[in-house]
């Protein structure tokens, strides 16, 4: 009486059920369309009915709900059972549910977005049994049987991390779902009814009651007559077969870690992939996303040999190196000496140090005597010439009317401040070329000086120079001498602006994106014009020099037409070489992620070779040469475009520098801005006013103008 009276008052109405898209796992792939990465919440590969072998459909049905095609939204038998069991006892003692029913029970769990959500949806009390039922006469009146046993296949958990068919085959066999055999079909089958106390990654006792509950559910089959008695005996005699196939999800698991942080973040961060960052990473971790990118296995390999062949895992100081396309922007490598991880023991990097904090890396290194070629692109720009120069001293004060101005019109020049040569490049009368294959650091402080800090700086802007760590670059007088931090894959675009003639494009990693339901967007460059061509030209055919007559003499090239800079920092604190072919640019970096302050290059051993002093040639420019050789193999070397000589081919007149008079000291006053000489800071008499009109000293300026100077 009790049971008839509680069955009269369930008023058992069909309710819909709100059934958000399964969670399944975001791939990464590379350029050739192999996969390196992977990301999930769940480990989950959605997979159509007919993609699973028609044994395992079976052995599911037999051991979960043999009635499943024949009975309606309710198993009647088996839930006035359970109802009867249940309401004796006080609460739910025994399940009866339908395949349907487990379906919306796994929908429930799946959309809860707490812990309190959670456990609701399997609370064992009859009021949501109750609810289960209704939400299952819906489904059932939507669905066919069919498409009931797909959804649920998919969405079932087996254990071992691996939810849906297709993820537990992998998992368990290391096999797709549609190639499973009878044994591996019945221990599946077996594992969804209790997967925590069944789940084999967890050690020999659960893979044992994993093995009993198999055969139980071959028993299963033979007793309804899906497998003969025989098949079910020597089924049982099998072994468990467990493979044991780990599907690691995140970068850290990735081939290539680096490059997988830059693609997170480039995610994380866009607002097209949702509202907020929280959004966004569920996308990413649920979304079934595959994400097609830039990245070249070849390209990549070549990258992390030439890097290991110099600097070990085990150093304290890092190099890393980014590759990136002229042109187009894409990023074809990015490597590291250190492995990616979370462990210190292990000298792990637990950020991507090829890149900026915008995409998971850190504060970077001081970018050092690589930032002088955005001055002479300035000062190529505004009309100086190849042969143009001034006399470089060992040591420069830039005092007095000579004091350095920021893009706010504020002063920054320290007039106590001396600016000194390396080793690298001594002094003496340098032209545009000869300063920078010596990088003199002098003679570019002065340059700058005279081509304006602004305008140098405005230069680097425009070619994507930014600080790794997303400040405002600091725009003081040895802005370019490098005393930024910034990143490899920043400063290889920047270098590759000049190698595509000007055209610089934002760094690209994703090329597609194709969501779960095979809606694929694509990704173009996003490049701009911002330098003329013929200044670009110029600038790549002064950088030629530095492998025969400049800082790489010693590295030398690399059999093609290329052009670069080396970087060595104040006091040897880190040291870059960046450079470029029509084809390819890149940019490495080395130095300590403890503090470089603190850890600076010197008299420091680093892949087991000494050195006394780390410049930008000694490790960077042999990693950028033997990485750049192999990856352009098989690439057809491209060439410069020629040089536009009438333009910047040097001087016609007054091309031998004079020696310094004695009297220079007492001569100095602000440069005249007329039509002298090339020598802007040693010209003869010459015509030109005096800068902002102020007087002049017979200092003609190569920028020309009206005027007579005193």
């Amino acid at each position: 009486m009790s049971t008839k009276s509680a069955v009269e008052s369930l008023n058992l109405k069909p309710e819909e059920l709100d059934e958000p898209p399964l969670p399944e796992r975001t791939v990464l792939k590379d350029a050739n369309g192999k996969q390196f990465a992977q990301f999930y919440y769940e480990n989950r590969q959605v997979v159509r009915l007919d993609q699973v072998a028609p044994i395992m459909r079976t052995a599911l049905i037999a051991i979960e709900d043999f009635r499943f095609y024949q009975h309606g939204p309710i198993d009647v038998e088996g839930t006035a059972r359970a109802l009867l069991k249940n309401l004796s006892q006080g609460g739910v003692m025994q399940g009866g549910s339908s395949i349907t029913q487990q379906y919306v029970k796994q929908v429930l769990v799946n959309s809860a977005e707490t812990p309190e959500e959670r456990q609701a949806a399997i609370a064992p009390t009859i009021s949501r049994k109750l609810s289960e039922l209704r939400y299952a006469m819906a489904i059932e009146r939507k669905y066919t049987k069919d498409q009931i046993l797909e959804k649920y296949l998919n969405i079932a958990y087996f254990g071992a991390g691996a939810h849906g068919i297709q993820a537990a085959a992998r998992r368990f066999f290391d096999k797709p779902a549609s190639e499973l055999n009878l044994v591996q079909a019945a221990t599946l089958a077996g594992a969804v009814q209790n997967p925590a106390r069944t789940d084999p990654s967890v050690g020999k006792e659960s893979q044992e009651r994993l093995l009993q509950r198999r055969n139980t559910v071959l028993d299963r089959m033979y007793q309804i007559g899906k497998i003969t008695l025989q098949q079910a005996n020597e089924a049982k005699a099998k072994k468990l077969g467990w493979k044991n196939i780990k599907a690691p999800g995140g970068c850290e698991a990735s081939k290539y870690p680096y490059f997988c942080l830059y693609v997170q973040y480039e995610i994380l961060n866009n607002e097209d992939f949702g509202k907020d960052e929280e959004e966004r990473r569920k996308l990413l971790q649920r979304g079934g996303l595959e994400i097609r990118t830039t990245i070249d296995p070849k390209m990549q390999e070549a990258a992390e040999k030439a890097i290991k062949k110099y600097v070990s895992t085990k150093d304290k100081p890092v190099a890393s190196q980014a590759m990136v396309v002229p042109g187009t922007g894409e990023i074809k490598a990015m490597a590291a000496s250190r492995k990616f991880g979370g462990s210190k023991k292990k000298n792990e990097m637990s950020y991507n140090i090829v890149a900026d904090a915008a995409h998971g890396g850190g504060r970077g290194f001081q970018q050092g005597s690589t930032a002088k070629v955005y001055t002479l692109a300035t000062a190529l720009e505004e009309g100086m010439k190849y042969n143009d120069g001034f006399p470089a001293p060992s040591g420069y004060q830039a005092g007095g009317y000579s004091t350095f101005k920021n893009c706010k019109g504020e002063n920054v020049g320290d007039p106590s401040h001396t600016v000194r040569n390396s080793s690298e490049g001594g002094g003496g009368f340098k032209t545009l070329q000869t300063g920078t294959w010596g990088s003199v650091n002098t003679f570019f402080v002065k340059l700058e000086q005279s081509v304006g800090l602004c305008d140098v700086v405005k230069m680097a802007k425009r070619v994507g120079v930014k600080r790794a760590d997303g400040n405002k670059l600091s725009e003081v007088e040895t802005f370019t001498l490098g005393v930024n931090e910034v990143d490899p894959v920043t400063i290889s675009a920047s270098y590759a602006t000049f190698a595509a003639r000007g055209k610089y494009c934002k760094p690209l990693a994703i090329t597609e994106i194709k969501d779960r339901n095979g809606k694929a967007t694509q990704y173009k460059p996003k490049c701009s014009q911002v330098l003329d061509e013929d200044v670009a030209d110029a600038v790549s055919g002064i950088l030629e020099g530095v492998f025969t007559k400049g800082t790489m003499t010693g590295v030398g090239g690399i059999g093609r037409d290329a052009a670069g800079k080396t970087g060595t920092t104040d006091n040897y604190m880190s040291a870059w070489f960046a450079g470029y072919t029509p084809n390819m640019a890149s940019a490495v970096s080395l130095g300590d992620p403890r503090g470089t302050s603190a850890h600076k290059l010197i008299g420091i051993t680093i892949g087991g070779r000494y050195y006394s002093y780390v410049y930008g040639a000694s490790i960077s420019g042999r990693i950028w040469v033997d990485s750049m050789k192999t990856a352009l193999k098989g690439v057809e070397p491209a060439e410069f475009h020629s040089v536009d000589k009438s333009r910047f081919g040097g001087c016609t007149e007054h091309c031998a520098p004079k020696p310094p008079k004695k009297d220079d000291k007492d001569r100095e006053g602000p440069p005249g801005r007329g039509d002298g000489p090339f020598d802007i800071f040693n010209p003869p008499d010459g015509d030109g006013p005096g800068r902002g009109g102020g007087p002049g000293n017979g200092r003609g300026d190569w920028r020309g103008g009206g005027g007579r100077g005193r």
